[in-house]
């Protein structure tokens, strides 16, 4: 996403959302952020019909922001819905660990009762651990613009 939509969405505006990244910039390395080529601004400018630059248009090329980007800035912006993102983000880390936890424990009780009981029950222990393990994820498209 875009640093203009992502400021929209915090509640914020571009300069103040800029501004917290430059003084944060260690939070957003590459794979966080990137900074649209000239090239890549000037498409863009056509595409959406901005103004020019000197007519009240951008100074400065676009940041573009990725998934971890946009939560990372969740972090470091003070507007009320970016304390709301984090929130959603913090629970759900403590939840995905919560169920972590909940899927360690099951997977050691049943490696103590596949202990006790006869190979007759193996295939029953292969099909839950099947269930157990998560699914293969399809590779994830490449993120930015492509030429």
């Amino acid at each position: 996403m875009l640093d203009v939509d992502l400021a929209t969405f915090y509640g914020v505006t571009t300069k103040a959302l800029n501004q917290a990244v430059k003084r944060n910039q260690g939070r957003f390395p590459a794979d966080f952020m990137f900074q649209l080529t000239g090239q890549e601004a000037n498409s863009l400018r056509s595409q959406i019909v901005t103004s020019n630059v000197g007519r009240g248009g951008r100074r400065y090329r676009p940041h573009a922001f990725t998934e971890h980007g946009a939560v990372m800035l969740a972090s470091v912006l003070n507007s009320p819905m970016a304390v709301r993102a984090s929130l959603v983000v913090v629970r759900a880390f403590v939840r995905m660990r919560e169920v972590l936890s909940s899927n360690r424990d099951l997977a050691r009780k049943l490696a103590a009762l596949e202990g006790k009981c006869d190979a007759r029950f193996r295939i029953v222990f292969d099909a839950i651990r099947g269930l157990m393990s998560p699914p293969a994820e399809a590779p994830k498209p490449r993120i930015g613009f492509r030429s």
